[in-house]
Order: structure tokens, then sequence, then C-alpha cells
């Protein structure tokens, strides 16, 4: 998952960052989707940026990434992938995410999932981001 979220960095052409990823449940991601997005059912990964530079560091903190894990597992199972490729995945995406990607127009999706099949190219997934 470290590599996922180095790799999608780089894509993205972001040096020297921070961030945090949580590996959680459905329970949890349920709660804070339906708090800061409205939307009452769980999903496989939210991310919250905040863009602040660590005061101890000087290094940017991007924000933090939940993933469902049984969501991650369920979505491996029914693509017939392992569990790893699904969480680097989810990882690229949350990461893209944080700095600033979006996949609700056209247009944004099309740049979003070029950066995050160039992610997993280079990590040598064998997924790639949905078809339009």
């Amino acid at each position: 998952m470290e590599r996922a979220g180095l790799e999608a960095l780089h894509q993205a052409g972001v040096q020297s960052s921070d961030l945090s990823i949580v590996i959680t449940g459905d329970d949890q991601l349920q709660e804070l989707n339906r708090k800061f997005l409205g939307v009452d059912a769980p999903t496989d990964v939210l991310s919250f940026p905040t863009d602040e530079d660590d005061p101890d560091s000087g290094v940017r903190y991007l924000g933090d990434i939940l993933i469902s894990y049984p969501r991650a597992a369920a979505q491996a199972n029914s693509g017939a992938h392992p569990i790893q490729d699904e969480l680097q995945l989810l990882v690229v995406h949350g990461v893209l995410h944080l700095l600033g990607y979006d996949h609700s127009e056209p247009s944004e999706r099309a740049r979003m999932w070029e950066v995050q099949a160039q992610a997993l190219e280079s990590l040598g997934s064998p997924l790639s981001p949905p078809s339009e």
C-alpha cells in the first residue's frame, strides 16, 4: 500500500508529502459517508484532504484515506483478483482524491483515470480504472 501511495504521488508530480491510510470496516465508512457526503451507505474508500504543513517537519500533510477492508475484499472477489491489487487501486484512487482529482464530470474523470492507470501500470497491477 505504501508503494501504491508513493506511485500515485509520483504520477501526479507531487514530491515529499505525508498522508495517512486507515484500513477499517463498512460501519465506519458508512458513518463517515453519511456524515460528510450525505450518503447513508458503506463505500470502499473515502479521502479527507487537509493540505497542511506538519509543524515539526514542514512536510505537506495531504490528509487521510480510509478504506473498508470488507468492501475491498468483496470487490476483489467479484473481480476475481487478489485483495492486494484491490487495495493498491483504492490507495491510488484515494491519493488522487487528496490531490484534488475528481471523477464527477467526464473531463475530470478522463484526467483522473489516466493518472490512475499510469500508477497502476507502473505498480504492475492488472487492474485499470473503470471504463466510461
